[in-house]
């Protein structure tokens, strides 16, 4: 699969855009484990525009795990535009645009998936968008509509593919259902079937294991896969479904001290990226989280690790489990 002249080989999986997930540490992380392409959190125009440091931080892209997208986000056109420019002398291999994130904050102002209840501005947009940047491939991520009596993503795909993007990523859910219910894959399977689609097709939404990746190619034909929320805590997700596609054959269960070894890891180099003790370990408290999810009576010792707040005393109690 390419996208312009960035080849990614043949069913390549990619690691979706997480807001306080996708930071430099974990796309290394995910780099290492197999994924093909990483995105960056979302970043906001206005904040991109407004040179917010937090916000700037989230372009840093290290070499070695490129290729990566910068994805953004905004209401308005013209602030998109400015954004896009100042995103592209980062240095990014992708500029993706973001009209998918179905939070309230973002999409209820008319930004994200919001964006889906004004079709013709978001296909301007992306044409001024594409227009504006001079050597980067522009992508969109989307939804398949705002609710069930707007699910035009097969049109509306169609469209934002003729204004000039080279590649669509479709999570398999209306705005309205938020992340409840099941993605529905048939109609992502609809895009990537219409004849006059020429762009690679990206699916996206409940991708949690190596067999549901290779239905998702073999069933209905996208180009790649796409993993958010099964990544987190399991970032090695990767590299079983990688293993599958290429073998036909599951990798065995990573044990438990093997996965506290690795959240070890990812500790260290989390609260170095941030350069503060604290903030690294409550930014890594998701991870920490889900990190033994199914392990029988693990709920205490959860409790106690994101109750910890230093890092020699997370690794004491991770030692323990090795």
């Amino acid at each position: 699969m390419k996208i312009g002249q960035l080849d990614l080989g043949e069913r390549p999986v990619l690691l979706a855009p997480m807001e306080d997930v996708t930071d430099m540490p974990f796309r290394r992380l995910c780099k290492g484990y197999g994924a093909d392409l990483m995105y960056t959190e979302f970043v906001s125009a206005d904040a991109i525009i407004r040179d917010i440091k937090s916000s700037m931080k989230k372009l840093d892209i290290d070499d070695a795990e490129r290729p990566v997208g910068v994805q953004i986000y905004g209401r308005e056109i013209e602030p998109m535009v400015e954004a896009a420019r100042i995103v592209e002398a980062s240095g990014p291999d992708i500029i993706d645009i973001n009209f998918g994130c179905p939070v309230k904050k973002i999409a209820g102002k008319g930004a994200g998936a919001g964006m889906l209840r004004d079709i013709p501005k978001m296909v301007e947009m992306t044409r001024q968008i594409v227009r504006a940047v001079d050597h980067t491939p522009v992508t969109v991520k989307t939804r398949l509509g705002w609710d069930e009596n707007t699910k035009f993503v097969v049109d509306t795909a169609e469209r934002l593919q003729d204004v000039g993007i080279s590649a669509i990523t479709i999570h398999g859910r209306t705005r309205s259902q938020m992340y409840t219910g099941e993605a529905d894959w048939t109609l992502i399977g609809e895009v990537k079937s219409n004849p006059r689609m020429r762009i690679p097709v990206i699916g996206n939404g409940d991708i949690d294991s190596a067999k549901k990746a290779a239905e998702a190619f073999g069933r209905y034909g996208v180009d790649a896969v796409m993993i958010g929320r099964a990544s987190i805590g399991k970032p090695w997700i990767f590299e079983e479904v990688k293993h599958y596609l290429s073998t036909g054959e599951e990798l065995p269960e990573v044990g438990i001290g093997e996965v506290a070894r690795r959240l070890a890891r990812q500790l260290d180099d989390t609260v170095a990226w941030i350069g503060d003790e604290r903030r690294g370990i409550l930014h890594i408290r998701r991870h920490i989280a889900v990190s033994f999810k199914g392990v029988p009576n693990f709920k205490e010792k959860r409790v106690r690790l994101l109750r910890a707040e230093s890092v020699s005393e997370i690794k004491e109690m991770l030692s323990e489990l090795e």
